[in-house]
């Protein structure tokens, strides 16, 4: 599992007492995001993520004391990985050189963790049941010093006029869509599935429009 060998790799051997219990994390959150990806919350157990990650059950207790709690820090980890690349929006950040490294890893994220994106799209169109405080918490805060960054952007006249939230909403619908459509897109484009052209092709493209809206490009003409 990517997420287990990740894990692996950057722990270290200096510090085993914890590197054990790292390495074991990482694995019942992998396992974890296979199984409610394919089961959804309701549906999936605490038997079935336990027999996905190849440890006795009693062990994910000792880990995660209910599936709740580990829904929760699962959708923590999906959370955090997408937000890590907005820390490139700073006051000082180049701004055409902040979004095409921050939709280039959006994409990213999708093409390697397409599960993570539906499970927590899920989430959303179940009204947030688990998720809705921490949404409209933390995430709320540090989202609106990003979209403060932006609004500086524009009265420096760095970027063109545009409502910051929304920017973001139509970056992320657009950069998700290639995890959570996974099974359309490769069939509305004929294929078995989505290639790394299709990535490279659709990050190009969202990058292209962010900063031909933003002002940061100039778009030729269509050809007549």
């Amino acid at each position: 599992m990517e997420l287990n060998d990740a894990t692996i790799q950057t722990a270290q051997p200096g510090r085993r007492p914890g590197a054990k219990r790292v390495v074991n994390e990482a694995r019942i959150l992998a396992a974890a995001e296979e199984v409610f990806a394919e089961a959804g919350y309701a549906a999936a157990s605490m038997a079935a993520i336990a027999e996905r990650a190849g440890l006795p059950k009693a062990n994910l207790h000792y880990y995660f004391g209910t599936k709740e709690q580990l829904y929760r820090r699962l959708l923590d980890t999906i959370v955090d990985g997408w937000q890590e690349t907005m820390d490139l929006f700073t006051a000082d950040s180049d701004p055409a050189e902040a979004f095409r490294l921050y939709i280039a890893d959006k994409i990213e994220f999708s093409r390697r963790r397409p599960r993570a994106s539906k499970i927590f799209a899920n989430e959303i169109l179940h009204g947030a049941p688990h998720f809705l405080s921490v949404i409209e918490g933390r995430i709320s805060e540090r989202f609106q010093r990003h979209c403060e960054v932006i609004d500086g952007w524009i009265r420096q006249g760095k970027i063109a006029p545009v409502e910051p939230h929304h920017l973001f909403f139509v970056i992320w619908a657009s950069t998700q869509h290639y995890a959570d459509f996974d099974t359309q897109i490769p069939a509305l484009l004929g294929k078995a599935s989505i290639g790394p052209e299709d990535y490279r092709t659709a990050t190009e493209l969202i990058t292209r429009m962010v900063l031909a809206t933003l002002g940061l490009v100039t778009v030729s003409p269509a050809r007549t």
